[in-house]
């Protein structure tokens, strides 16, 4: 008896192993995956700009990494005793004018290295409702609580992100025409948008997307369909009813394994699990034999592993 539908994936061409070189930006989703891909020790550099959440704001980001655009103290304000960039997340916030500066300019760098090296590019957009400042009539990556009447909201029509999504790739191919593109749209619904808005905002995003598909090493990963349809229950959602829980986010988590990851490559994601467990197991007793015994095989298991990747560090 079957008792759901399964969305059909088909192993890439262009998979993930130990030897790719990583960049994943966008929504809080993009950070549950990169999560996983730190876990199992893949390389990469994920989100230095802190959480994006729409097409232009990832524009952006690359638009300066590429150009290598380093920003002064006119792109940065102060609100609520905190310096802010609108073009960054609050994760970089920072109570010293000069420490934002330097931090917004080293992750500026270090993207913009990352892309010239990177085998693939992984995008998750979240939504395409945007707040777009009055004052400089700048489209903002976030408001740090700056008061809304200084913003106006609008909908990215799907022309206009697909557009932003032509210029973003563009951008990348300039500097790394090889590079693996991966779309994917965030399974978190933005509720505060409003229920019917923000199935509006996914579609334009899911539309965009496709729009762009087809060229050289552009693809899509259905997250949020697999939320959606494979698992369409709300007991694979947070208590806030909004994120996906730990159960849905290993289930996509798997299917993206499925299409992305090489096959050769799951024995040592194994090992990599066993030592990862490892390392956070807590002994009652750390003098005792049985858990020097213990470490000891913990040992060979990374030396193994450091043998194959050299680079590798635990």
């Amino acid at each position: 008896m079957n008792l759901l539908t399964k969305i059909p994936l088909s192993k890439s061409k262009n998979p993930i192993d130990y030897s790719s070189q990583l960049l994943l930006l966008g929504s809080c989703f993009s950070e549950n995956i990169g999560a996983k891909l730190e876990y199992y020790k893949f390389q990469g550099l994920q989100n230095p700009f802190g959480i994006l959440f729409h097409p232009l704001a990832i524009e952006k980001l690359i638009q300066k990494s590429v150009h290598q655009e380093l920003i002064t103290e006119k792109d940065v304000f102060n609100e609520n005793e905190q310096w802010h960039s609108f073009d960054a997340h609050s994760c970089l916030s920072n109570p010293s004018k000069e420490k934002i500066i330097t931090d917004i300019n080293a992750a500026v760098e270090n993207t913009s290295a990352q892309l010239k090296k990177a085998s693939h590019v992984i995008i998750t957009l979240g939504t395409a409702w945007v707040y777009r400042n009055t004052s400089s009539n700048q489209v903002v990556a976030n408001c740090h609580k700056v008061p809304q009447s200084n913003f106006t909201k609008e909908l990215l029509s799907v022309d206009e992100v697909e557009k932003s999504l032509n210029r973003t790739i563009a951008l990348v191919h300039s500097i790394n025409p090889a590079v693996q593109f991966i779309f994917t749209v965030s399974p978190v619904r933005h509720l505060k948008d409003g229920f019917v808005e923000n199935q509006l905002s996914k579609a334009h995003l899911i539309s965009a997307i496709h729009k762009v598909l087809g060229g050289n090493k552009i693809s899509y990963f259905p997250s949020y369909e697999l939320m959606m349809d494979e698992l369409r229950d709300y007991r694979f959602y947070a208590k806030d009813m909004i994120h996906p829980n730990e159960v849905a986010i290993d289930y996509i988590w798997e299917k993206f394994c499925e299409v992305w990851i090489a096959s050769n490559v799951y024995p040592t994601m194994k090992k990599i699990e066993k030592i990862q467990k490892g390392i956070l197991h807590k002994p009652f007793n750390e003098k005792s034999e049985q858990h020097q015994k213990f470490l000891l095989k913990l040992n060979v298991l990374k030396s193994e592993i450091h043998k194959e990747y050299p680079d590798l560090v635990f």
